[in-house]
C-alpha cells in the first residue's frame, strides 16, 4: 500500500490525507500506518476504541478536533477509531458531518468485511485499503531484528519455524510471543531456545481464527467449494483447520447435511443418509472420538457424484410459486372425506397409480389446470441420477402414447 505509485504513498507525498478504512487481521499494521499518517502531516492524532468508546468520546474528539483547528497552528486532526465495526449505525453515522467538512481526517481500522460492517454512507466517504497477514518472511524478519538488539537468546530453527507458524501472520502476536519468551528464557538462564523447549512453553498450538468473523466464513466456504469440487484431501484439510480453530463440530455436522443436500442429492442419496449418521454419532462420542466419523462424512461428499439438480428445481419451483397466481386444486386431485364433498365430484375420476399397471397411471395429470409441465427437476448424467432420468423418459413415453 505503500509502494510506489500506490494510493497511499502519494497521499503522504501530496500532504494531503483522505479519509480511509484500513481492513485487515490483527497484528499487520493498520494502527501503525495512522499513527504514521499523523507523523507525516504534523497532525493531531486521536483515537477511539470502538469495543469501549460511544457518542460522548466522538463528542469530545470533535471538540478537540475544532481546537486544533482553530488554534494558532491550525493543526490537522487525524481521528483513529479502531474496530470501527463494533460501533452501530448511529454511532459511525455521527462521525458523517464532520468527515464532509473537513474537520477532520477519518481512519477506520477493522478486521471485519466493511462492506457488511461500515455504514454505506460512511464507506462512500472512505478510500478502503487491504492489509494482508505479514509473510513468513516479514515475521522472520522481526525475529532477526529482536535477536539482533539482543532482545532474545538465540533460537534454533525449528523452534523459529514453529514459532513462525504459532504468530500465523500477526506481527503483534509475534512480538508478545518473543517478549514472554525472552523472559523465561532469562528465568531459566537459556542460552538458546529450543523447539522442545519452546512447545512446552507456548502449550497447545493454536491458529489464529475468529469464530465469529471473516476467517470463519472463508474456511467454511473453501471446505464447501472443496467438498463440491470432489477434492477429499482439500476438504479434510479445511474440516481440520476449522476444528483446530476451536469450531464447533456440531455445526461442522450441520453443514455436512446442507452439502449432502446441495450438491449430492439424489446422484447418491446415501450421502445425506451418512451425513446424519456421522452427526448422530459425534452426540453419541463427542470429541475427539466422533470428530473421526466426521471425517470419514466429508471425505464421502467429496468422493460422491455431484448433483444440484435437486437445490435448483427447489429454487425454481420456489421462485415459479412466489410469481404465479393461486391455481386451483384440479377436482380429481381434491380430499373427499365427505359425502357432500363427493357430491360435488371431490376426488372424481382420480386413477389409483398401484392399481394401474406398472403402479403408474399413464397419462394422468397432477398439476393445476393450464399449467404447462415446468421441469423443475433436471436429473444429471452422474450417479444414481442416470437410472432416474431413463426412468423419467420411460414415464414420459408412456404419458404421451396414452395422450
Amino acid at each position: 500500500m505503500l509502494g510506489e505509485g500506490m494510493a497511499l504513498r502519494l497521499a503522504f507525498e501530496s500532504g494531503q490525507p483522505h479519509s480511509c478504512i484500513l481492513w485487515g487481521p490483527p497484528g499487520v499494521g493498520k494502527t501503525t500506518i495512522a499513527r504514521l499518517m499523523a507523523d507525516a502531516f504534523d497532525a493531531q492524532f486521536l483515537t477511539i476504541s470502538a469495543v469501549l468508546g460511544g457518542v460522548k468520546d466522538i463528542r469530545e474528539a470533535v471538540e478537540l478536533a475544532q481546537a486544533a483547528r482553530d488554534g494558532l497552528t491550525a493543526q490537522r486532526t487525524i481521528l483513529f477509531v479502531d474496530e470501527v465495526h463494533r460501533f452501530n449505525k448511529s454511532q459511525q453515522d455521527a462521525f458523517l458531518p464532520h468527515v464532509e467538512s473537513g474537520l477532520f481526517t477519518f481512519i477506520g481500522a477493522t478486521t471485519e468485511n466493511p462492506s457488511f460492517e461500515v455504514n454505506s454512507a460512511l464507506l462512500s466517504r472512505a478510500a478502503v485499503y487491504v492489509l494482508q497477514p505479514l509473510s513468513e518472511d516479514d515475521l522472520k524478519l522481526i525475529v532477526t531484528k529482536a535477536q539482533a538488539i539482543d532482545a532474545v537468546p538465540a533460537i534454533e530453527s525449528a523452534a523459529i519455524d514453529r514459532l513462525i507458524a504459532y504468530a500465523d501472520g500477526d506481527a503483534r502476536r509475534l512480538l508478545n510471543t518473543l517478549e514472554t519468551l525472552a523472559v523465561a528464557a532469562g528465568r531459566e538462564k537459556l542460552i538458546e531456545i529450543t523447539d522442545a523447549w519452546l512447545l512446552k512453553v507456548l502449550g497447545e498450538r493454536m491458529r489464529r481464527y475468529d469464530k465469529g468473523g471473516d476467517q470463519f466464513y472463508d474456511t467454511i466456504s473453501a471446505l464447501h467449494k472443496s467438498v463440491r469440487g470432489s477434492d477429499p484431501d482439500a476438504a479434510l484439510y479445511w474440516f481440520v483447520r476449522m476444528l483446530d480453530g476451536g469450531a464447533d463440530p456440531r455445526y461442522m455436522a450441520r453443514r455436512f447435511i446442507r452439502m449432502a443436500s446441495e450438491d449430492i442429492g439424489l446422484a447418491d442419496p446415501r450421502a445425506l443418509r451418512l451425513a446424519l449418521d456421522a452427526a448422530d454419532v459425534y452426540e453419541r462420542l463427542g470429541s475427539p472420538e466422533g470428530e473421526l466419523a466426521l471425517a470419514e462424512c466429508v471425505i464421502y461428499l467429496a468422493v460422491a457424484p455431484k448433483s444440484n439438480a435437486v437445490y435448483k428445481a427447489f429454487n425454481e419451483a420456489k421462485a415459479w410459486v412466489k410469481k404465479d397466481g393461486t391455481r386451483p386444486v384440479p377436482m380429481h386431485l381434491r380430499n373427499a372425506p365427505t359425502k357432500l364433498m363427493k357430491e360435488l365430484d371431490h376426488g372424481k375420476g382420480y386413477r389409483y397409480a398401484h392399481d394401474e399397471e406398472g403402479g403408474f397411471a399413464a397419462g394422468e395429470r397432477y398439476l393445476p389446470e393450464g399449467m404447462a409441465e415446468p421441469g423443475f427437476y433436471r436429473p444429471v448424467d452422474r450417479g444414481l441420477e442416470l437410472r432416474i432420468a431413463d426412468k423419467l423418459r420411460e414415464l414420459k413415453n408412456r404419458n404421451n402414447q396414452d395422450n
